[in-house]
Parts: C-alpha cells; sequence; structure tokens
C-alpha cells in the first residue's frame, strides 16, 4: 500500500492576485507533512502556460511566475493537464516526442497527481473556470465546485443567491459597462438614490480588493466606477457600512453530503491600517492588524458563525470558505459582506489564523481539506454516468 499522496499545488494563473497566490503556495508548500504527500508544484505564468517543478525558487525566483520559461531546463518542465488519461500531467516537448510521453527529456518523471491544491486567486482560478478543467480531468481536487466558485466569484449574483437565502446585506447597485456608457447620468441618479454616500464600488469578479474605492461625493464615485470598469465589465456598488466591525469567519466541510454540518471557526476582527482594508492595507504596507477571537459577545459570534454557514450552504460550497461580515457597534446588526471560496493562504492570511485560534494548526488544515478533497470527489464517483 503507498504510503504518502501525490499532491499537485496549482498556482500562480492570469490575475492580479498572481503574486498573492505565489506566496499561499510557498507557505502551504512548507506546512505541509512530507512523510504524507509527495509534493509537486505547478505554476502557471501570467500567460496560462502550465510549468511542473519540485522547486519553487526555480518556478518563482523573483516572487512571481513571469521568469519561469528562463529557469533551468533540468528543474522545470512545460505540462499540460490530460482531460482524457486520469488528469495526469503530460510534458509538452521541443522535440517531436510523443504528447503521451510520461518522462521528459531528462529522464526525470513526471508525475501522476493524485489531488490538486488549486491555491489560485481571483479570475481564471477562483472563478470556476479552473474547477471545470479539474473536473474534466477526473481529478480530486480541494475547495468549492465549478457554480459555486463562480458564484461567490461574481459578487452581483452572489448577492441574489444570499438574498434568496434571507441572509443580510447593504443595500446595492449593479452597473454593467454598456449600461455607464450608453445612460452615465441615469446610473449615478439611481446610485445616489438608492444607496446616499459613502459608498464603495468594487468589480464585480475581482478579489483581494484589486480595483475597490470609496465615494463620498460625485466626484468621486465617476472616478471610482471608472477604475473599478478598468478590471471587470460589471460592478457592485454598495452603501458603506460605517461604526462596524469588520468580522470574518473562516468555514471547513463539505455543505452538499450531509455526512456533518459545516464547522465555523473563532472570529476574526481586522483593523485597518488605512481608511479600508484594501490591497495595499492586506499585502504590501503591513499596517492593518488582525484580532483573534473578535470583541464580540457571545450572542454575536453565534449569529456570525451560523450565517457564515447558511452563506456557505447557500452557494453549495465544498471544503472551504471565508465569510466576511461588518457588525455595528451599537446595534450588534450582522450584515454579510462577501464569501471567498480560496481564501489567502499566505502568512498573514485570517483564513489558517482562524483555524489556529480554533485549535487546528496550519499542517492539520491542510491535512483536512486534502480529506474534504478526497470525500467530495468519491461522493461524484458513485453517480451513475450512463442512462
Amino acid at each position: 500500500m503507498k504510503d504518502r499522496l501525490n499532491i499537485g499545488i496549482l498556482f500562480g494563473g492570469r490575475s492580479c492576485e498572481h503574486e498573492v497566490s505565489v506566496t499561499s503556495a510557498r507557505s502551504i508548500l512548507k506546512a505541509l507533512h512530507r512523510n504524507k504527500y509527495n509534493v509537486h508544484l505547478i505554476g502557471i505564468d501570467k500567460s496560462g502556460n502550465w510549468y511542473l517543478s519540485d522547486d519553487i525558487d526555480a518556478l518563482a525566483s523573483t516572487g512571481c511566475v513571469e521568469k519561469i520559461e528562463d529557469a533551468d531546463s533540468a528543474s522545470t518542465t512545460t505540462v499540460s493537464l490530460s482531460l482524457h488519461n486520469q488528469g495526469n500531467l503530460t510534458r509538452l516537448p521541443d522535440s517531436p516526442v510523443s504528447t503521451s510521453s510520461i518522462s521528459d527529456f531528462s529522464g526525470r518523471h513526471v508525475p501522476a497527481v493524485e489531488v490538486v491544491f488549486p491555491v489560485l486567486h481571483g479570475p481564471f482560478g477562483e472563478d470556476g473556470t479552473l474547477q471545470g478543467v479539474l473536473e474534466m480531468a477526473g481529478l480530486p481536487y480541494v475547495g468549492c465546485g465549478v457554480a459555486a466558485s463562480a458564484l461567490a466569484m461574481d459578487k452581483a449574483l452572489a448577492k441574489k443567491v444570499f438574498e434568496s437565502a434571507n441572509i443580510p446585506q447593504a443595500r446595492y447597485v449593479v452597473c454593467t459597462v454598456w449600461q455607464w456608457q450608453k445612460h452615465k447620468n441615469r446610473v449615478i441618479d439611481q446610485i445616489e438614490s438608492d444607496l446616499g454616500y459613502a459608498m464603495f464600488v468594487k468589480p464585480a469578479n475581482m478579489g483581494s480588493s484589486v480595483g475597490i474605492s470609496k465615494a463620498k461625493n460625485p466626484d468621486q464615485l465617476v472616478t471610482a466606477i471608472e477604475r473599478a470598469f478598468e478590471f471587470d465589465n460589471k460592478i457592485v456598488i454598495e452603501q458603506a457600512m460605517e461604526n462596524c466591525h469588520e468580522i470574518e469567519c473562516a468555514i471547513l466541510g463539505n455543505a452538499h453530503l450531509g455526512n456533518a454540518e459545516p464547522e465555523a471557526s473563532a472570529l476574526g476582527e481586522i483593523i485597518p491600517g488605512a481608511e479600508f482594508y484594501n490591497y495595499e492595507t492586506k499585502y504590501i504596507d503591513d499596517k492593518s492588524r488582525s484580532v483573534i477571537p473578535a470583541p464580540l459577545d457571545a450572542k454575536t459570534t453565534a449569529r456570525v458563525q451560523q450565517l457564515a454557514i447558511e452563506a456557505f450552504k447557500a452557494i453549495d460550497g465544498r471544503g472551504l470558505a471565508r465569510v466576511d461580515f461588518f457588525v455595528h457597534k451599537d446595534s450588534r446588526e450582522v450584515i454579510l459582506n462577501e464569501l471567498n471560496t480560496m481564501p489567502g493562504f499566505t502568512p498573514i492570511s485570517m483564513y489558517p489564523q482562524l483555524w489556529a485560534a480554533s485549535g487546528i494548526p496550519y499542517p492539520k488544515l491542510l491535512d483536512r481539506l486534502i480529506e474534504l478533497a478526497i470525500e467530495n470527489h468519491q461522493s461524484k464517483q458513485s453517480l451513475k454516468r450512463v442512462f
């Protein structure tokens, strides 16, 4: 019986969050038990090319995967994922060699990956596109499936789903680039009428607070909308929640199987280092801080945890999610902000920190996520595919 699973950490990708993904991959690589897993690194560069290596520095020597084409060919292999050969990685040879070969030109074996840990954030990784590829390949993978990933990534669609589940949210308006180009004044009138200042403007399909701005007056609103449209053709404008705690809750489990209720972690509060928790305060200037456990009473804590589980179940979540809330400091009203299906796994990321505070250290958390991926895959394998 084989002692160790072949785990593929899939990272990088065609996203503004590429560098965050690389940092997450480094953290996961460091924490995985080598007596349990054979770990293989699959880096995707910003052009969408896939590369295999056992050395993350060969893939990301400068902190990203942009330069991997220049890496030493003895330690890096260009590969593709076979959709018809049990999900095996296939070497892409430079010479006319059969593409079904599993050994590269130096004789290094290209492993058959048994479970994929897709630690990609944002479009082309967290939005269901990659999950669809892994489903086609028949590979177990960590995290939510195609539908849940796509729903959670699209903030406008997610809000409709959460509305149907009666989960409280801030008031919002959705705007497409076509509406903005053709009816700018009408759009501004609607936003000001429905929301009032201040408000946040976000790309509908982006994470890590990329492209988000706060608008306190009409001029700032126009600037914020045009900035958000640089990243997506659909944007969400939300009522700003003032005088609130920014609370995060981590979820672990498979919502659809019914074997056990998904688990909610201890709560954490984000103290932004700027006016709001943007990309720079998350990853660059190190001015934000977290408070775990969050300074909430027991009743409010339980309310947040229950709503987090309900949101996870509403999108049919698998494996993991981080659910973000606003809690009003006076009324203790709980408002859902958003759900993230592949939260960061960097050393400062809240998802692993929240589980560590709940009694599950990082290595055991990774073990559990891999177990959930296998459990989810096995449940699908029992389904009939022929009628």
